[in-house]
């Protein structure tokens, strides 16, 4: 009998303890021309904000973006890349228009790497820039 109840209290207590190391990680980023490599000449500038789920592994975004010289054409997480470097689309960030902005992504294991080292920033593109108009990176 002392076996039976060794064994539920055993798995209860790999469960709290794996749900212990679960963590939710903020970022921001400020979106400006000045940030873009090289830098553009812009009135556009917006804000994100991202929270990662360490054990869902999903990444969830917030922003605003205005000013910018037409409508955006396409959005992106790029990386790895420390500020004033470029990099390639880590994840797509679809729907992004002027004024607020939303989404999520499920992470690979690749792709939350450079996330949780700094190496990232977000950026949006237009069709008079579509290096991209306005860029932050995106910290904790």
């Amino acid at each position: 009998m002392m076996k039976r109840t060794l064994f539920p209290l055993a798995a209860m207590t790999v469960l709290i303890a794996s749900s212990a190391f679960a963590e939710t990680i903020n970022f921001k980023a400020d979106l400006t021309g000045a940030s873009e490599v090289p830098p553009v000449n812009t009135a556009g500038k917006g804000s994100l904000t991202a929270a990662y789920d360490t054990a869902s592994k999903r990444l969830s975004w917030k922003g605003t973006v205005s000013g910018l010289t037409g409508d955006a054409n396409a959005a992106h997480f790029h990386g790895p890349a420390e500020p004033g470097k470029n990099a390639g689309v880590l994840v797509p960030a679809p729907g992004v228009k002027s004024g607020a902005f939303e989404g999520s992504a499920t992470l690979t294991d690749d792709q939350a790497k450079p996330l949780m080292a700094g190496q990232t920033y977000f950026n949006i593109h237009t069709a008079a820039n579509p290096q991209g108009e306005v860029r932050g990176q995106v910290t904790r």
